[in-house]
């Protein structure tokens, strides 16, 4: 990735092909595929099928680069040594080659140099993490927001998310950037969030925010560590919003819709004067503006791909805390997840979303669990009814209408509700069968009609007036007159 950076942003600054290809030694196919492509969205990763020899000892390998930072330059370990340590001490048995791509990977993450810009020109932007306590569906919770703000005019922007992951990062800016319609040529972050890290003069940026910042094009710098003076403009930004923005404490039901609204509320802000230049800041903002980079032709698809292992529920486990469902059958096998700012989606083979659960955050142990993921096994063995998630969470009207039913029967009310789940999803089916047994019957035929009317016209909207029937009445009925 910091190749194909170097390839787009030698090409933004006027290089030509050939240029380019001079300078980074690569060859015109290779300068031409990434300054034309426009999509760097993560796609699912396949599995592969095992591991390479070294994977074992990439731990030690990055333990020995962690401990030549403190010595002298000259004494740094090569590739060369680097394997024949691990073959004398180790027990590598694999070749050279694995060895040598994976140090030169390591050493390119470390070529970046940081730098700041203290005197602020328009179009660079500043970003930084606050916290804030909010009444997040009736429950008081303490969130983390995204704040990024404009050094020039004084402008900023922010976005909550459950915690300061790369997600949550990409997320945030993603959603500014659309709101502003544009993209900050430059962005300082903090040394602490989570797309990356600066130690030394060695920058470390986390998978998803390389491939993020590159379907973006805008450069990226870190702070130094315990270094708040080199971004204090966005810093001052994230006190003011939580003092100004943040109070009373926010209530609201969906994180996503409040920093929708949110972003609306910087508006009364931007129509006070700078409190240096005395010009409104939105004014200012305008000059920010003309200098922002063009939105891509695609929306960057914010979300890392993962292969977790299912323990015997077939629940993955993420952050080491969280638990999410996945199905019963994928007990003890891997599972596709795709791991986004505020959801968590379980993929199939085939990258195809089984079900989505909101992310959870935090110390605490969660489990979240979609029940209508085990409709398959519970037709299988529906002995399991009467102590199933799935029994709990139906409505009483169909839970006392199965609990009366012969075995058989109750195995025919779940193959109706796992088939309507597959088409018109798990509340439609579960309602459409809820209103079925209240008139004493459940079937296929009723259920699939009340589903489609449910998730489709709405079960209780009134039919609208239809063309008057009047003239055929009076033609084959001979009512109201003549006819001819």
């Amino acid at each position: 990735m910091p190749q194909i950076h170097s390839i787009r942003e030698m090409h933004q600054q006027g290089y030509n092909q050939t240029e380019i290809c001079q300078k980074t030694g690569n060859t015109a196919k290779t300068i031409r595929k990434y300054i034309e492509q426009e999509d760097f969205s993560p796609k699912p990763p396949a599995l592969s099928a095992k591991s390479p020899l070294m994977d074992a000892h990439k731990e030690t390998i990055q333990e020995w680069l962690e401990e030549e930072k403190r010595h002298w330059r000259k004494q740094h370990f090569t590739a060369k040594r680097v394997y024949d340590l691990l073959k004398e001490d180790h027990g590598y048995t694999g070749s050279y080659s694995p060895v040598q791509r994976y140090m030169k990977k390591r050493r390119e993450q470390g070529r970046a140099k940081g730098s700041l810009e203290l005197v602020w020109d328009p179009g660079p932007a500043q970003v930084d993490f606050g916290e804030a306590d909010v009444y997040e569906d009736g429950n008081l919770v303490r969130k983390h927001y995204l704040t990024l703000s404009f050094p020039y005019s004084n402008n900023g922007f922010s976005q909550f998310f459950g915690g300061e992951t790369a997600e949550c990062v990409c997320q945030g800016l993603q959603d500014i950037f659309s709101y502003i319609g544009g993209v900050p040529p430059l962005l300082i972050f903090d040394n602490a969030t989570g797309i990356g890290r600066r130690v030394g003069d060695a920058v470390q940026e986390s998978d998803l925010f390389s491939l993020f910042r590159a379907h973006y094009r805008f450069q990226a710098r870190f702070c130094n560590p315990d270094s708040g003076h080199e971004k204090g403009n966005v810093e001052r930004k994230v006190g003011y919003n939580r003092s100004n923005l943040l109070v009373p404490v926010p209530r609201f039901q969906q994180v996503e819709a409040y920093n929708k609204a949110l972003l609306d509320m910087h508006r009364p802000k931007a129509e006070e004067p700078h409190y240096k230049k005395g010009v409104p800041i939105k004014e200012l903002f305008e000059e920010d503006r003309k200098a922002l980079l063009q939105m891509p032709a695609k929306a960057f698809n914010v979300c890392r791909y993962e292969w977790l292992q299912g323990d015997g529920y077939g629940k993955v486990c993420l952050d080491g805390k969280h638990y999410y469902s996945t199905r019963p059958e994928y007990a003890k096998c891997k599972v596709m997840v795709g791991i986004r700012a505020h959801w968590v989606d379980i993929l199939d083979g085939g990258g195809h979303v089984i079900t989505r659960h909101r992310r959870a955050y935090g110390d605490t142990r969660t489990d979240a669990v979609d029940h209508s993921t085990s409709l398959a096994m519970l037709m299988r063995n529906i002995g399991a009814w009467h102590n199933s998630g799935i029994r709990q969470q139906a409505p009483e009207t169909l839970r006392d209408y199965m609990d009366s039913q012969a075995r058989d029967k109750q195995r025919e009310c779940i193959r109706i509700m796992n088939e309507l789940t597959q088409t018109y999803g798990f509340p439609a089916a579960v309602k459409a069968m809820e209103r079925a047994a209240g008139r004493g019957e459940v079937n296929m035929c009723d259920a699939a009609v009340l589903a489609a009317r449910i998730t489709g016209y709405g079960i209780d909207t009134p039919p609208e007036t239809g063309p008057s029937l009047a003239v055929y009445d009076m033609v084959f009925l001979g009512k109201g007159g003549d006819a001819s």
